[in-house]
């Protein structure tokens, strides 16, 4: 069974608040990595909701902080810098994030060393 996140279930069920456009964009990136995660493993029936939502913990992650390192940005002389732990990146907050939404199932730390 394949685990696919729709665009409902994470506003209805998760309840994300990205856009339509902003859920996609990190999609891809949320659901390559939530599978690396838990080793390629399939979710079960019990354990299918808590895989979604890790995919879709990370796809806020991802889209906030990226994929790379989480630094700063600007607008005009406005700055916001190292909003987050130096050294920390997006997928590390998309890690974490996941973990904490796969809690409880067979699969929290099938991939992880």
């Amino acid at each position: 069974m394949a685990a696919v996140v729709t665009y409902e279930f994470y506003l209805q069920v998760y309840g994300g608040g990205l856009s339509e456009a902003a859920f996609g964009l990190a999609l891809p990136a949320a659901s390559r990595h939530v599978r690396w995660l838990v080793g390629g493993a399939e979710p079960s029936d019990d354990e299918l909701e808590a895989y979604q939502k890790a995919v879709c913990a990370a796809v806020d992650a991802f889209a906030e902080f990226g994929e790379g390192q989480v630094g700063g940005f600007s607008i005009g002389d406005f700055k916001v810098t190292h909003y987050e732990d130096e050294g920390t990146t997006g997928e590390e907050i998309a890690t974490a994030d996941a973990l904490k939404e796969l809690v409880g199932t067979s699969l929290a730390f099938c991939g992880v060393r």
